[in-house]
């Protein structure tokens, strides 16, 4: 019988939403009151369909784990970060394992899929140009940088997306100063691994991830210097959550963040990219997928994510994990075809504003129109788009909040290569205060200058009295953040005893930050 996901469109999960959260909802046994609202529903008139789950527990033993095998489920994936996992089992036995004590919440495991293919948003006040030329290297005053000795040696950016294909712009190369890396050499992607059990290649076949990892870390071999990455000597890892469509799920998200958080010591994970987001606003609190962005956060990594694109509704701002106030969240910058910063603004498809939690979103911005970046050769975007191909074959171009995200994460590289002992708190301030603002809708928001980042002294820290997502709070106040240095805490610390579950919304999550526009 077919294993469903989540009752698959995103309209219907918008329907359904508010019986999750108003007070129309009626009266549930306690074995419902655990269950997310749709899947009590399937549980109701068909117990027999089989279904995808997430479980949530109090404790991190296997007692529930056995309870599933009991019902004829099936365990897909551990996912101690959020303290649960991921199974397969009819919408019966999901309610029947929601008696258990030791569960505290179960939900439909949510779709991830491509939109940005939708997107029908103009910006731009000139016409796309033709010619496979990039600005953002003397916008962002990169090449100045550069001229520093740095380039991102030694520091590893993890890229969770479609994958990263193999390719000369990712080989070790040589570059000195501003000069391109020409001469292939050893790998820089030193992991490849998928999570996706439909898509068990780790090659990039939708392409979206080689797009992104190019803008990143490409070293420009194939186009002799001419397109070139933030970081062209940084290590990559790929971590695939997407089949060859672009579709992945929220377990397989939560699943590659946890092996960062598991690995990052091993090989020296500095910097995460995620150019990923829900299509359902909620509050960062009943998130998950902010809890294990978070847990990243205050283990030392900088998660850098794209704000997302506004779509037929407007901005989806309140979308995770671009609404978590802790992690970077980059909106996307309209070049106008030229280096000149000054005649640069804020794109119109770039989602912003205030949060619920009245945090204003994005954090930054940083190019994100018409840029080109290396091509994935397993994917169709060649044939399907020529003519965003560039003419030697090895390069496309795409806009999106998904193109400005890797650029901030190349930024991030770039100063842990500089100043190793920074904290995420206080690269975020470097970058955040730096260079000039953008304007749009009556915000102001930063504008990234690499060379200016770099060249600052300061250590101050963002985030300050901000409290953490309440999945992680230890009871039933907030954190004391005078007293605990989130820097060094780890899962283990956290109490689960105190987190409620029961206002956890598990909803489908999309790539919502490809705008494919002229």
């Amino acid at each position: 019988m077919k294993i469903i996901r989540s009752l698959l469109t995103g309209i219907v999960a918008l329907v359904l939403l508010p019986g999750l959260l108003g007070p129309a909802t009626p009266p549930m046994h306690d074995s419902q009151a655990k269950v997310q609202p749709i899947l009590a529903e399937l549980a109701v008139n068909n117990p027999d369909q089989r279904v995808a789950v997430i479980v949530q527990k109090y404790s991190p033993d296997i007692q529930v784990e056995s309870q599933v095998e009991r019902l004829g489920g099936k365990i897909t994936k551990d996912l101690h970060i959020i303290n649960g996992f991921a199974a397969e089992m009819s919408a019966g036995a999901a309610l029947e394992l929601a008696q258990d004590p030791q569960v505290r919440w179960i939900s439909l495991d949510g779709v991830v899929e491509s939109t940005g293919v939708l997107s029908t948003i103009q910006s731009r006040k000139t016409p796309p140009r033709s010619e496979a030329v990039n600005y953002y290297l003397d916008t962002l005053g990169v090449r100045n940088v550069w001229a520093m000795g740095l380039q991102g040696q030694g520091v590893t950016v993890a890229v969770i997306d479609s994958g990263i294909n193999k390719d000369a712009d990712f080989s070790q190369g040589k570059s000195s100063g501003t000069e391109a890396a020409l001469k292939p050499g050893h790998d820089r992607i030193i992991v490849q691994k998928t999570f996706n059990t439909k898509g068990r290649k780790v090659q990039d076949v939708y392409g979206h991830g080689t797009h992104v990892a190019g803008i990143i870390g490409g070293n420009g071999t194939n186009s002799r210097g001419e397109i070139m990455g933030i970081a062209p000597q940084v290590q990559l890892i790929s971590l695939k959550v997407s089949d060859e469509n672009g579709m992945a799920y929220e377990s397989d998200v939560v699943a590659a963040m946890q092996w960062v958080l598991d690995k990052k010591e091993v090989y020296n994970i500095r910097v995460l990219n995620m150019s990923i987001n829900s299509t359902v606003e909620q509050t960062y609190h009943t998130s998950p997928m902010d809890a294990a962005a978070e847990i990243l956060w205050f283990n030392g990594i900088v998660v850098v994510v794209s704000s997302g694109n506004m779509d037929a509704t407007g901005s989806m701002i309140d979308s995770a994990p671009a609404n978590d106030p802790f992690i970077i969240t980059v909106g996307a910058s309209d070049e106008t075809g030229t280096p000149d910063r000054s005649d640069d603004f804020f794109t119109s498809f770039s989602a912003y504003g205030t949060t619920m939690n009245g945090y204003t979103k994005p954090d930054i911005a940083a190019p994100g129109k018409d840029i080109y970046s290396v091509l994935s050769n397993n994917s169709s975007w060649s044939r399907e788009y020529p003519e965003r191909v560039s003419s030697d074959k090895q390069y496309f171009r795409l806009s999106g909040t998904s193109m400005a995200a890797p650029m901030v994460s190349g930024a991030a590289a770039l100063l842990l290569q500089d100043e190793p002992d920074l904290t995420p708190d206080q690269v975020k301030y470097r970058l955040m205060h730096s260079g000039i603002n953008l304007s749009q809708g009556g915000y102001l928001f930063p504008y990234l200058d690499i060379f200016d980042a770099i060249t600052s002294t300061t250590t101050e820290s963002s985030n300050t009295g901000i409290p953490a997502n309440q999945l992680l709070w230890s009871g039933t106040d907030p954190i004391s953040w005078d007293s605990v240095s989130w820097n060094s805490v780890s899962w283990n610390s956290v109490s689960w005893n105190s987190v409620s579950w029961n206002s956890v919304s598990w909803n489908s999550v999309s790539w919502n930050s490809v705008y494919w526009g002229p």
